[in-house]
């Protein structure tokens, strides 16, 4: 991202040859690129040519997202520019530094282990700028696969081979719902009436289940019990839900994301009842990919899998992974950070994008709208055509349930899943099940003796979310207020929160 004043026509035109397809804003006075006229206004690279643009009425450009957003979303305008940090010198004719050492910009040398690890060491940050799949010089190696073998490994060169080499036809379609942030009133009624009702059932009569991905504040976690108690997955989404959406993959560090995720998970377990060794997964606050570090976490921790990394639209679409070796597609998202290093055994369940039209998504709700019924049958039909009818990667349906507030939305999502439920190769399972088969390549066939997805057995009692839950009135220092907490234990002192997650008044 570059800026200089407009009458640097030239020098724009030259930056312009090294950042395609960049948006930036001309340099202001600070006071005067806080005014709206001003905040709005922005310039594109394409193809070496510097193109004026302006951002709808009442919006204004995001200069970190390279979006137009609504005023309270934008909070950089005094900004004009990012430096861009130097590259260091990994590869040249002569060789600079000794065996297992790399040079910063300047000719410095270091260990190799200090690039890419998350801490700047060259006093230019060279050693941390350049940092993805590409160029790290630490990287994942390419899929091998004599070397990746299930159940713990899974690869392929380009993300579409199919775990266990089985034919298609063998294959059963999986299709993966998840649901991100709080469970509450405002969404119970879908999800325990109008979706996942006893009527719906898979092949061997056991009910439909879902992933869903908690965030702390305005959570019932009674209601997080009961799902949990029906085979739904329980996963971390974060505490704190916070803005912006660039601090997850620029700023959090280690222990941010440990405040965050392991810091959901005790809380779920907690007040939720949900055993912590079935907490197995997450997905990150607008799927803002937290680089090397998050991962660093998750394998500390000992999470099984992630769920925040979409792909390029693939026809045909990509298989779940594991982050032994370099991932099979690009990095997807302006400034996204996906890990550039090996991670072994934790999977990745990419989000596959849906086609709509001239356009793709990731989520459902993030998809052009359509405005009738049959519209949005027609594309949720017609996705899961490109899977059932290719290689039969799991069908993602990823969900905010904002999206089922239209309801033309929720009857063609009923009317989807009770025509989905009529075909014996169809199975609605959640990210673990998933992970399960994978693991396990099991025949359509035999899938009735398949162990993980056999009916849940009786919930033991101890387990068993109560009928009537507590409602805490609980103070909060960093909300500035009082929150309801909603559990089948006991009220904890204040409500929780990073770093008091137990609700401890201390």
């Amino acid at each position: 991202v570059v800026s200089a004043p407009r009458c640097y026509y030239l020098a724009l035109k030259t930056a312009c040859k090294y950042a395609k397809w960049i948006s930036f804003r001309i340099w202001r006075p600070k006071a005067k690129m806080w005014s709206n006229t001003e905040c709005g206004r922005y310039y594109l690279c394409i193809d070496g040519e510097v193109f004026a643009f302006k951002c709808s009425t009442g919006l204004l450009f995001d200069i970190r997202r390279q979006i137009c957003d609504r005023k309270s979303e934008v909070d950089n305008c005094d900004v004009n520019s990012e430096l861009a940090i130097p590259k260091p010198l990994l590869a040249t004719d002569e060789p600079i530094c000794p065996r297992n050492e790399y040079a910063c910009s300047d000719g410095t040398c270091l260990p190799s282990e200090l690039f890419c690890d998350g801490h700047p060491d060259c006093f230019d940050s060279s050693d941390e700028g350049w940092c993805d799949a590409d160029n790290d010089p630490n990287a994942a190696p390419r899929c091998d696969y004599r070397n990746c073998t299930l159940p713990n490994c899974f690869c392929s060169v380009d993300g579409t081979l199919i775990p266990g080499n089985m034919e298609p036809n063998q294959v059963p379609q999986m299709v993966i719902i998840t649901f991100d942030d709080a469970v509450n009133s405002e969404n119970w009624d879908l999800y325990s009436k109008k979706l996942f009702n006893k009527e719906r059932q898979n092949p061997n009569g056991c009910p439909l289940h879902a992933t869903f991905y908690i965030s702390h504040e305005y959570n019932n976690y009674q209601y997080v019990q009961k799902l949990w108690n029906e085979g739904h997955e329980i996963s971390v989404h974060s505490i704190t839900h916070r803005s912006p959406e660039s601090w997850w993959t620029n700023n959090a560090t280690i222990e941010d994301w440990f405040d965050e995720m392991v810091g959901e998970a005790n809380i779920i377990n907690r007040f939720g009842g949900v055993h912590m060794e079935d907490i197995r997964g997450l997905r990150v606050p607008f799927l803002r990919v937290g680089w090397n570090r998050q991962f660093l976490m998750m394998k500390e921790f000992g999470f099984v899998y992630d769920a925040s990394m979409a792909a390029p639209f693939s026809d045909p679409p990509l298989w779940p992974y594991t982050l032994d070796y370099k991932m099979p597609h690009r990095c997807v998202g302006t400034g996204q950070r996906c890990p550039s290093r090996s991670f072994p055994g934790i999977w990745e369940m990419v989000m596959n994008q849906l086609e709509v039209e001239e356009y793709t998504c990731a989520m459902v709700d993030s998809c052009p709208p359509y405005f009738t019924e049959e519209e949005v049958y027609d594309m949720l039909m017609h996705n899961f055509k490109r899977h059932f009818n290719t290689n039969r990667a799991p069908y993602g349906l990823y969900f905010h349930t904002i999206w089922f507030k239209k309801k033309t939305n929720l009857r063609a999502f009923q009317r989807f899943l009770d025509d989905l439920t009529k075909m014996p190769d169809v199975w609605f399972v959640n990210n673990w099940e998933a992970i399960q088969w994978m693991q396990k390549p099991t025949p359509i066939n035999q899938l009735n003796q398949f162990e993980p997805w056999k009916c849940k057995t009786q919930v033991p009692p101890e387990d068993k979310a109560c009928n009537i839950a507590k409602a805490c009135k609980l103070q909060s220092r960093d909300l500035r207020g009082s929150r309801y907490l909603h559990t089948c234990t006991e009220c904890p002192e204040v409500y929780p929160w990073i770093k008091n997650e137990f609700g401890l008044d201390i």
